[in-house]
């Protein structure tokens, strides 16, 4: 899960639970308030858990971003010759490591070709 989300999932649920703070005292007769109270305190402690990870996952992408670019703009061309190339990856079986360290995609035969489900189908598992 990316930074985004968990910062995201973090600010909404505290939202949700700020309201009924904003709320008189004169609530906790029904109990909403100390479950409201316990939930911001538990946000709060999950909060404060998840910043150091969250400051280092930060940093790590910042690392990461000029070596993922450099990949992108390198790659990038050939990848997509080879994606033209492929054209449809459900003709293909599933990528083979050799024993010498050669990864090969066997090209499906016609008759295996015809036994694909049809869209919409449901496979049995």
């Amino acid at each position: 899960m990316d930074m985004r989300r968990i910062i995201t999932i973090t600010a909404v649920a505290m939202l949700a639970v700020t309201p009924g703070l904003a709320q008189e005292q004169d609530t906790e007769e029904d109990g909403f308030s100390l479950m409201e109270e316990g939930a911001r305190l538990l946000f709060e402690g999950l909060s404060h858990e998840i910043e150091p990870a969250l400051r280092d996952l930060l940093g790590l992408t910042k690392e990461m971003e000029p070596k993922l670019r450099e990949f992108a703009q390198q790659m990038g061309p050939a990848l997509a010759d080879i994606m033209g190339k492929i054209e449809d990856l459900s003709t293909y079986h599933p990528p083979e490591m050799l024993p010498n360290g050669d990864i090969i995609m066997r090209k499906k035969l016609p008759q295996e070709m015809l036994d694909l489900p049809e869209e919409g189908e449901e496979i049995e598992i």
